[in-house]
């Protein structure tokens, strides 16, 4: 038995040996995983290359032996080859960077290639890579490439999975490389510019095995002209070519597409006309968006029973209109339903009932005009018990919530802002454990928000009942359950009138907005210790005082509101690197604000908007302004600045609105102001500045709407230039000491011309953070009145209290636009404007203080809207036209004029009016002497009478000769017989 025991031993040793011998030719070491050298030192190449800031690759190192075991390489169990590289980021913070070493050629096995999601910016996709003829998978996606796609990845037969979405710096001329790709399934090519590519459809085709297909955001345009089959695309699934400005020449081929797909993303691809009934071919889609295009029309009735087994369908923003058809109760497999901004009309059905699978429903911005009670009625327990999403902002939804709201027990997000939804929040609201946002903003709730609301409520994130009647009522030492990212609570009153201490336990809270709230308190110095992470403050519309403390440590904020409150002392510093808006205005500030603004001076800011008008700052203007690029809007308006206007004010390329009012600034605009050239508002009204108005404003600030350079001491005359202005709606050069006349041109300022002009919803301006909404003190009708809102709709001319003369031309009543013309207090002479009553829009006329003379125009009979006029101290005679408008006016707006006469003047017009003499020949000027021209005109005639004869007809000519000659030998033989008389 012994000699056959070594026979079994050894025979199985020397079968064993050929393969122990294999594994040390692969590897060396003590254990198996120990593997080539020429792996480990690719890999430790590869590595030295790379830019490792959080050293996410600190296992890569020689005394690590086993590169096996190193983060994100996967090895054969057997051979200890490298086949996969997952170096994929996740984290924003610990991006991989640098260069891509082509010692990756020596990992002869890999197959798996992942580099998404790191910073790789400014380098392009490494060529060499399409030498690894193994990768079966590569992901360089959200990696910042550049540069063309290199076409020879077309050389990796192998490859199945290929994405480079993402690199919005990557572009290609062709995709013709892909056709040799005859292995692919999955390609995602999203944000590669493929705007030069004509070839892609052709290049798509011709990959059998595709099943995933993202082309989001690629520019592509172009159709073949040619029908192109889609038979060869028999295992699709999954199309994306959203974002696109294909347009409807695309559909043709999605509509012969795999009955397969179950994923077809058209979104924003500029879609117009009705929904093409060929999408119902595609019966088995899952998933179906069409959002953000221009299909108009209603939805077909087909629509909803041919996707019965859709699970997400959005048709958002787009121009649908009529009723919720009640066959959208056929898509009972719905779990994702967007209908929302459309023209969508009508209650909701009651068919919306046997959609129980639905979880996320989406219908703002439609107009339902429905209790929100029925609604929840509809939505039957099966679809409330598993609802996670409801949203119906701006859905002219009313009436009360009511306690149905305790049976949406998975619900996470809560939308019902902007609708007329009344009465209290219910007390069940605090058992909806699930709850992550609530939004009920602008609405009219009224009541108590009480601890009981937010009892449950621990994974809420987002809170915010704006914009109510709702009274906040807890106890100075509660402690919510919660931790907030937002939270806010503009116009509701915190019972108590303090700051709402439970504050200090939010420690997540990025954006906080209390508004408003009748707070009547300081901020605790706890507050603004642990405020570092907050992106947005508003404080603003409160009562709060007392000193503002160093916020530089608050690194992420981005956008800060402390106007209308009794903040004093000097402007906090801020890391103004960092912010896009700062609002202090209306408070208590005081002192100079150059350390405010120009610390850091070797840094770019990226401020937008800066408010501090009504302060009580003062000094000069800092000269510093060259490191605010960024800014859009600047109001240092109503404070103490005095000074020159710096030459660094005029490097703001950006500035769109410049408010400088009531300060004392003098001396001359700068030229530098010339750059400038995005101004829409300036205003540097109750200064002291001097000069000519300069004419250059009239070529460079080609947008401006508003123009307001009162109570200055300006002089010169009137540019011609301003009437290059055509977007002018507002322009006030009152109280300076301009002269000379007005110019006709003035008929050229389009946007009081015509009534057709185009308004603008708001003057506003839109930052990176918010919109912010030009406010403007204005002198209308007498009284100085501040407009925000309905600013667009102003349109006036004030050119009061100077010293313009001669006529008002006749060319300002082509202004039909203008609701207010005030000319008052200067020396026009001439007549009143005749063409008057063609201003239909004109609400307000001051031409008092004047020399103007003549009859009040019967068309000012016309002005129906007319509620302001004063045309007192002028020489105006004769009866005043018969109104409703015009006698509705007390007599004072007609004094001074003492030969006018009719209601409602006491002076009777049947009484004798003696006429005004006409100073300096203006009436010359006014009338035509009739005599004159016809005595001229007489002379003309005859001369002409008896010279044309004479040119025509000779003979005429020769008789006419004789008749003179006979004629003076008469005279000369008369003058010879009685010559001792002469």
């Amino acid at each position: 038995m012994k000699p056959t025991t070594n026979i079994t031993f050894s025979s199985l040793f020397l079968a064993l040996l050929p393969i122990a011998s294999l594994r040390m030719s692969f590897c060396s070491g003590s254990t198996y995983v120990s593997c080539l050298e020429s792996e480990r030192e690719a890999l430790l190449k590869f590595k030295q290359d790379l830019n490792d800031p959080l050293n996410r690759l600190v296992s890569w190192n020689i005394s690590e032996g086993d590169y096996c075991k190193w983060a994100g390489v996967i090895c054969h169990n057997t051979t200890g080859h490298v086949l996969q590289l997952l170096l994929g980021n996740p984290y924003e913070m610990s991006k991989l960077g640098g260069k891509i070493n082509p010692s990756l050629l020596e990992l002869k096995h890999l197959n798996y290639l992942d580099l998404s999601g790191n910073n790789f910016e400014g380098i392009e996709i490494p060529k060499f890579l399409g030498s690894m003829g193994k990768l079966r998978y590569l992901n360089l996606s959200t990696a910042g490439f550049v540069g063309r796609i290199p076409h020879q990845i077309g050389n990796l037969s192998n490859l199945q999975y290929l994405d480079l979405h993402g690199n919005f710096g990557n572009y290609a001329e062709t995709l013709s490389w892909l056709s040799s790709l005859s292995s692919l399934n999955h390609i995602d090519l999203s944000c590669v510019n493929l705007d030069k590519v004509s070839d892609w459809l052709l290049a798509i085709n011709s990959l059998p095995s595709l099943k995933v297909l993202k082309l989001a955001i690629c520019q592509l345009h172009y159709f073949p002209s040619l029908s192109v089959s889609s038979d060869n695309l028999s295992s699709l699934t999954t199309v994306d070519l959203s974002d696109n400005p294909l347009g409807t020449s695309v559909m043709p081929w999605v509509f012969g597409l795999s009955d397969h797909l179950v994923f077809l993303d058209l979104s924003l691809n500029n879609f117009h006309g009705p929904i093409p009934r060929g999408l119902g071919n595609l019966t088995s889609l899952r998933y179906l968006d069409l959002s953000a295009n221009n299909f108009s029309s209603t939805i077909p009735e087909w629509f909803f029973s041919r996707f019965g087994g859709l699970e997400f369908l959005s048709l958002w923003s787009n121009l649908l209109q009529g009723p919720f058809s009640s066959s959208v109760g056929n898509l009972t497999s719905i779990q994702t339903l967007d209908l929302s901004f459309n023209n969508l009309e009508g209650k909701i059905p009651t068919s919306f009932g046997r959609l129980c699978k639905l979880r996320s429903v989406f219908l703002s911005h439609t107009n339902m005009n429905q209790e929100i009670s029925e609604i929840l009625n509809i939505f039957s327990t099966c679809i409330l018990d598993g609802l996670e999403v409801f949203e119906m902002t701006e859905c002219q939804l009313f009436g009360h919530l009511t306690d149905q709201i305790r049976l949406l027990k998975n619900l996470k997000t809560f939308s019902l802002s902007n609708n007329f939804i009344s009465g209290p929040i219910p007390l069940s609201l605090g058992q909806l454990s699930s709850l992550d946002s609530v939004n009920l903003s602008n609405n009219t709730l009224f009541g108590s928000l009480f601890e009981i609301h937010f009892a449950k409520l621990s994974k809420l994130k987002s809170f915010d009942v704006s914009q109510n009647s709702l009274s906040l009522n807890v106890s100075p030492d509660w402690i919510p359950p919660f931790q907030l990212k937002e939270l806010n609570l503009e116009s509701c009153n915190l019972v108590g009138n303090r700051f709402p201490s439970w504050l200090l336990s939010q420690k997540s809270l990025l954006d906080l907005d209390i508004s408003n709230s009748r707070i009547q308190d300081t901020i605790p110095d706890e507050f603004w210790e642990s405020s570092s992470q907050l992106y947005s403050l508003n404080f603003s519309n409160n009562r709060i005082g007392g000193e503002i403390p160093n916020l530089s440590k608050a690194t992420h904020l981005q956008y800060l509101d402390l106007s209308s409150n009794n903040f004093y002392g000097p402007l906090p510093p801020v890391s103004s690197n960092e912010l896009y808006g700062i609002d202090l205005s209306k408070n208590s500030f005081s002192g100079s604000i150059s350390q405010f603004l120009c610390h850091r001076l070797k840094e770019s800011k990226e401020l937008e908007i800066l408010d501090l008008g009504e302060n009580i700052l003062s000094g000069e203007m800092p000269d510093c302004w060259m490191t605010f690029q960024s800014l859009e809007v600047l109001n240092l308006g109503n404070n103490n600045f005095t000074g020159n206007l710096p030459l660094s004010m005029g490097t703001l390329s950006s500035l769109q609105s410049l408010h400088l009012q009531k300060n004392t600034l003098f001396g001359k605009i700068p030229e530098s102001f010339k750059n400038c050239t995005q101004l829409l508002a300036l205003n540097i009204a109750d200064n002291q500045f001097s000069g000519n108005v300069p004419a250059w404003i009239g070529e460079s600030f080609s947008r401006i709407i508003i123009l307001i350079l009162r109570s200055n001491k300006f002089d010169g005359h009137f540019p011609t230039e301003f009437c290059l202005l055509s977007s002018l709606q507002i322009i006030d050069l009152a109280s300076n000491n301009l002269s000379e006349g007005i110019p006709r041109c003035i008929s050229d300022l389009s946007a009081m011309a015509t009534t057709n002009y185009p308004v603008y919803n708001n003057i506003a301006y839109s930052t990176n953070f918010r919109i912010s909404i030009e406010k403007t003190s204005l002198v209308m009708k007498g009284r100085n009145v501040e407009y925000s809102s309905i600013l667009n709709l102003v349109r006036t001319i004030d050119l009061s209290q100077n010293n313009f003369s001669g006529r008002i031309p006749a060319e300002v009543t082509k202004l039909l636009a203008l609701q207010s013309l005030n000319w008052s207090h200067n020396h026009f002479t001439g007549r009143f404007p005749e063409n008057i009553g063609a201003m239909r829009s004109l609400e307000s006329i001051d031409f008092s203080y004047n020399k103007l003379y003549g009859e009040i125009p019967q068309s000012t009979s016309s002005l129906t809207f007319l509620n302001h006029l004063n045309l007192s101290y002028n020489n105006l005679s004769g009866k005043i036209p018969l109104s409703t408008q015009l006698q509705s006016f007390d007599a004072s707006c007609f004094l001074g004029n003492d030969n006018l006469c009719g209601s409602p003047l006491s002076k009777n017009c049947t009484e004798n009016v003696s006429v005004p003499q006409v100073e300096n020949g203006d009436e010359d000027d006014e009338e035509v002497n009739w005599f004159v021209v016809s005595m001229a005109l007489g002379f003309v005639v005859g001369f002409w009478c008896v010279i044309c004869p004479l040119i025509v007809n000779r003979r005429w000519r020769y008789m006419y000769s004789h008749f003179l000659e006979d004629i003076g030998e008469k005279v000369s033989n008369f003058r010879i017989k009685y010559s001792p008389f002469f």
